[in-house]
């Protein structure tokens, strides 16, 4: 599992960018809904198990949103498109501290 602490999230028009932290490194997180289908790039690169994984953002109180999202390659940030994550977010900002990858 991959475990992203979330440093901030900020709202724009329509998508959410902030940054996260990775062991001891930070990187950009961009969420947003599904404009290109539902999509999960890693600002690293891995060699997954399977073609999706889980994507799941957690909080105090058991809260948590997840979705199945297809790894798509490394890119220059974290990105998530999820319209079930992105309009979850939206409702709960800044109650998460975590986003977690899964793909086992």
């Amino acid at each position: 599992m991959l475990s992203f602490k979330i440093i901030k999230v900020d709202i724009f028009q329509s998508y959410f960018f902030g940054d996260v932290e990775f062991r001891t490194d930070k990187y950009k997180v961009n969420i947003q809904n599904q404009k290109r289908g539902k999509v999960l790039k890693l600002p690293f690169g891995i060699i997954p198990k399977k073609e999706k994984m889980i994507v799941r953002l957690t909080g105090h109180g058991d809260l948590f949103v997840e979705d199945y999202l297809p790894y798509q390659g490394e890119s220059e940030w974290l990105e998530i498109d999820s319209d079930e994550i992105t309009y979850f977010l939206a409702d709960h900002q800044d109650k998460f501290d975590t986003i977690e990858i899964m793909d086992n």
